[in-house]
């Protein structure tokens, strides 16, 4: 039996695929990336310009952070009410979210000074070191590209790339579910 060669093709495209999103052994590999913005410089605040996080291919515009009451608690969201992440393998101001992680994280990129909205201190809004990753408290923050809409936490407590994800409090915490 002859197999045809579109096939061939298409099998070792999606191998390929599962090779390089398959390093952390999420179970949404298959998910979009959130929409989020890119950024430029801009370190502010007391927990302003550190470390080195990746980059996003999301389009470049302003973040402003602000907080809201989730089913979690009140965590931390973006302008667009897209909840906001902590990776715990991260250090003070330093990304350790590169290549196929930032597939399934996209950094939270700054155009600019990153904002702080309603019920937050701008001194807790920062970058990370090297880049323009913005940091709520030290802590480089990351969309989830499992949630398609404003209020969706899925990330939250997933264990990828050699650490767990979970929302980010207004005290720069992270909210851990208490489980439902």
């Amino acid at each position: 039996m002859k197999i045809p060669r579109f096939a061939l093709i298409a099998l070792a495209a999606l191998a390929l695929g599962v090779a390089a999103a398959g390093c952390g052994g999420s179970n949404s590999s298959s998910a979009t990336p959130a929409s989020g913005t890119n950024a430029s410089s801009g370190s502010s605040g007391l927990y302003g310009s550190g470390g080195g996080g990746g980059s996003s291919s999301s389009s470049s515009s302003a973040v402003t952070v602000k907080a809201v009451s989730s089913p979690l608690g009140t965590i931390l969201v973006d302008q667009d009410g897209k909840t906001l992440y902590l990776f715990e393998a991260d250090s003070m101001n330093k990304s350790n979210c590169s290549g196929g992680c930032l597939s399934l994280w996209p950094a939270v990129m700054a155009n600019g000074k990153a904002t702080a909205g309603n019920g937050l201190s701008a001194g807790m809004i920062g970058t990370a070191t090297g880049s323009s990753q913005v940091t709520y408290a030290g802590h480089p923050l990351y969309w989830f590209s499992g949630d398609t809409a404003a209020g969706d936490t899925n990330g939250e407590g997933l264990t990828d790339f050699g650490g767990a994800w979970y929302a980010v409090s207004p005290a720069g915490k992270a909210v851990e579910d208490q489980g439902s």
